[in-house]
């Protein structure tokens, strides 16, 4: 584990893989790196990439200031990206962001066009958190009644938050052994166990105070470099039609449609999504 300071004095938590030498593949977390699975990482280092994951703000390694009312926007995100895209490398990047990451990369491609040289969008939607545009589905009403039925653990207990995101995770269609494993590390990860700390890194919390204004939908016909939009057929917290959107708003993109997939990409799906990012 390795960090980054951006010129505004931000210091970022991020993991590298493969050749430092290699083009930069960017992976902006939802909100933590470990959103991204290894094997994936793994994969698209196998392929001649330097592969960069990393913290949001708030959240694992990165500054950690107040999740509960967070004093920076969506645009500082989109800015730390392009910041750590150049700090890392003088060739342009590639982007990735996953959920919410999603929701920054976007905004950085569109807002930093110099820094990124081809994007991929896994699990988002083109809005930010909140009311959704009438023509996009919004989350799965039956799916978020059974997830917000779930009993709130102890967030200083590391045992309790584990279960919690196996439960959360059945509920949504991921795997629950995956992401008690996944919520563990990032228990571990976080700085303390104070309970609004602790559920800003588990649950991406902050993205509820964000200022995520203005909107960038209408602009996403901007973006000129070749992009991915990869998502579950089975994402009941973002359904598919968000995918679809995105690519057909965004001129070019192709769409990777996991069909047995849910709001993770599952270890089995690594290799699939490597092989279609290393294509663009």
């Amino acid at each position: 584990m390795r960090s980054f300071r951006t010129p505004e004095g931000v210091t970022l938590g991020v993991e590298h893989f493969g050749d430092a030498a290699a083009p930069l593949v960017l992976l902006a977390g939802g909100t933590t790196m470990l959103s991204w699975p290894d094997a994936l990482c793994e994969s698209l280092a196998r392929g001649g990439r330097h592969v960069v994951r990393y913290d949001l703000r708030d959240s694992g390694a990165s500054t950690t200031v107040d999740p509960e009312a967070p004093a920076y926007t969506l645009r500082d995100l989109a800015a730390d990206a392009a910041a750590l895209a150049r700090g890392l490398d003088d060739r342009p990047a590639h982007l990735a962001g996953i959920g919410v990451g999603g929701m920054v990369a976007q905004v950085a491609a569109l807002d930093h066009p110099d820094a990124f040289c081809a994007l991929t969008l896994a699990g988002t939607r083109p809005v930010a958190p909140g009311p959704v545009d009438n023509d996009l589905p919004d989350h799965d009403a039956a799916t978020m009644t059974r997830r917000f039925a779930l009993p709130k653990p102890d967030w200083s207990d590391r045992a309790a938050v584990a279960e919690f995101a196996a439960a959360a995770a059945a509920v949504f269609g991921d795997d629950p052994g995956a992401a008690r494993a996944t919520a563990e590390r990032v228990f571990e990860r976080t700085p303390g166990t104070a309970p609004a700390v602790q559920m800003a890194n588990q649950l991406g919390m902050v993205f509820a105070r964000l200022d995520c204004t203005p909107r960038w939908r209408e602009r996403l016909a901007e973006l000129a470099i070749p992009t991915l939009v990869v998502h579950g057929r089975h994402n009941r917290f973002f359904p598919v039609g968000n995918g679809e959107a995105l690519a057909r708003e965004i001129p070019g993109a192709r769409l990777l449609v996991l069909e047995q997939a849910a709001t993770a990409i599952p270890a089995a799906s690594a290799d699939e999504v490597a092989a279609a990012m290393l294509a663009l």
